[in-house]
């Protein structure tokens, strides 16, 4: 569906990854680090199959953008604008490049980093791992092993073959919510709390951490003006093994206004253990592979798409909390969605919240694509920050 998206079928995504240090980060650091990322499953391209049924497979790809660490220092408060603009980079899962490295000084003193990837090449796990592996220089090489493209068509196939044995497509129960055209660029904001403020928070409540952070998304799309119930999708990881592919389904799950955290936790836990969405329903997810491209990305559109989306990445390898010597004050995990102002996308998407934490911190990320209920930075900034405070959780934004 990534790819699908990625040829203009829906909305594009980017992995990015942000760090900020107090200290000034040596420029030959990045470049060894941009050296190892390039030999890892960044570095790769996805490349058509010539037989009819298999599946498009990566290979290793030499093409890169090269770093760009420029002299000039940026304000501490324009870092998270910076950000934005070097998530609007043009990345190519198919043509290369598909990913970037970015780092710039900042006038207060210390570094800002951005790693940007096609959703294409890894989800936000996969994601973390990469890097995770890249500056523990550890870069997993791509496997050498593959099957030709006659023999992967001839598995696919099988595999479809006994998945639509006494299957039967049926419509999707829930109606999806409308979608819209997205003609701006996401507004954006990050708040980092502290990890020890958000568990007790949560715990009080009788919840969990990840249902505060539904709670959380809630209680802003309550404050813009959102119509409830509100819809939200879940990412899951359902990867096996170590892969860093994407790995990523969705569950669905519907709030009123009302619900307290401890209810959310509930109906999450609901949502969980019902089977996860795939497109079309009630069929084979791998029977996308077998369809024209056109077909296929019209019966996977807008697949895991709701008003909210509130991905808990988890905590972060310890690998990620430094950068060599100097240690990261700051981290931030998000999906965005580079070039909308020239290429407008449809989708129902509203509001997307990305949390990842480690043991002094929880950093909460907050996309915006709907226009008229979150029209600038400053409207989502008071929005967010007004609903962590009133529960107790003591923002402070980046």
């Amino acid at each position: 569906m990534f790819l699908h998206r990625h040829k203009g079928t829906g909305l594009p995504s980017v992995m990015q990854g942000l760090w900020r240090t107090d200290e000034t980060v040596d420029a030959t650091l990045l470049l060894s680090l941009h050296d190892v990322l390039s030999e890892g499953p960044l570095g790769r391209r996805v490349v058509r199959p010539r037989l009819p049924g298999a599946r498009p497979r990566f290979e290793p790809s030499t093409h890169v953008y090269p770093l760009r660490y420029p002299p000039t220092p940026i304000p501490d408060d324009e870092l998270l604008r910076w950000a934005d603009e070097h998530a609007n980079v043009s990345v190519d899962p198919e043509l290369g490049p598909g990913w970037a490295l970015a780092a710039a000084h900042l006038t207060g003193g210390g570094t800002a980093l951005s790693i940007v990837c096609s959703h294409v090449l890894t989800d936000a796990r996969g994601f973390v791992r990469a890097v995770a592996d890249a500056l523990a220089d550890r870069p997993r090489r791509p496997d050498p092993r593959r099957n030709s493209d006659l023999r992967d068509a001839m598995q696919l196939i099988r595999r479809v073959g006994r998945g639509l044995r006494g299957a039967r497509y049926t419509p999707r129960p829930e109606k999806p919510p409308a979608s819209r055209t997205v003609r701006m660029p996401p507004r954006t904001v990050v708040f980092d709390i502290e990890s020890a403020v958000w568990n007790r928070v949560a715990k009080a409540a009788d919840g969990t951490p990840n249902a505060l952070l539904l709670a959380v998304s809630t209680g802003v799309a309550r404050r813009a003006g959102l119509a409830f119930p509100l819809r939200i999708s879940i990412p899951v990881d359902d990867r096996g093994g170590g892969t860093v592919s994407n790995g990523v389904s969705m569950v669905g799950i519907s709030l009123d206004e009302g619900d307290t955290v401890a209810e959310i936790r509930a109906r999450a836990s609901q949502a969980y253990a019902r089977p996860r969405e795939g497109a079309p329903h009630n069929m084979p997810a791998e029977i996308l592979q077998l369809l024209p491209d056109r077909f296929a990305a019209r019966v996977s559109q807008g697949a895991g798409e709701r008003d909210l989306l509130c991905s808990n990445i988890g905590r972060v390898p310890t690998e990620l909390t430094t950068l060599g010597p100097y240690r990261a004050t700051g981290i931030a995990m998000r999906a965005m969605h580079p070039g909308l102002d020239v290429h407008p996308a449809r989708t129902a998407t509203r509001l997307s919240v990305y949390s990842c934490h480690t043991d002094q911190r929880y950093t909460l990320a907050f996309v915006a694509l709907d226009e008229e209920h979150f029209p600038d930075r400053s409207t989502l900034h008071a929005h967010v920050r007004t609903e962590l405070s009133e529960r107790g959780l003591e923002p402070r934004s980046w």
